[in-house]
């Protein structure tokens, strides 16, 4: 049962990174601007490829959570998945403490709940 659950949640924290890319590579002017108040309505422009390239390395995130579902060794699948994890919850703590509390929320709590679910599954 922990195992599905280990995977259920990393399958949520891919969809999470998923919807970062498409936002800030394809709807950053559109749904970016209504997501982040805090940013003059002005700057969106001038930094468009800047988010873009934030939402690459957020879909890079997704597709090692991803690819960590797939793996049929359980050492390594626990390897990758708790390496991709850790990513997430720095990148997610980071973004916190210089952008916005809120993506603590978003995108760290999300990564802290599934590495401690993988690791009770893995450990148990």
């Amino acid at each position: 049962m922990l195992i599905l659950s280990s995977k259920i949640l990393v399958i949520i924290v891919a969809i999470i990174h998923l919807y970062i890319l498409w936002l800030e590579m394809f709807a950053w002017l559109t749904v970016g601007k209504k997501t982040f108040k805090t940013i003059p309505s002005e700057m969106f422009e001038p930094t468009k490829k800047m988010a873009a390239n934030q939402g690459l390395y957020n879909g890079f995130l997704a597709a090692g959570l991803i690819w960590s579902l797939f793996i049929s060794n359980s050492i390594w699948e626990n390897n990758i998945r708790v390496f991709f994890l850790s990513c997430v919850l720095i990148a997610g703590l980071y973004g916190s403490i210089t952008v916005s509390k809120r993506i603590f929320l978003v995108q760290a709590l999300p990564a802290i709940i599934a590495l401690l679910v993988t690791g009770i599954t893995y450990y148990s």
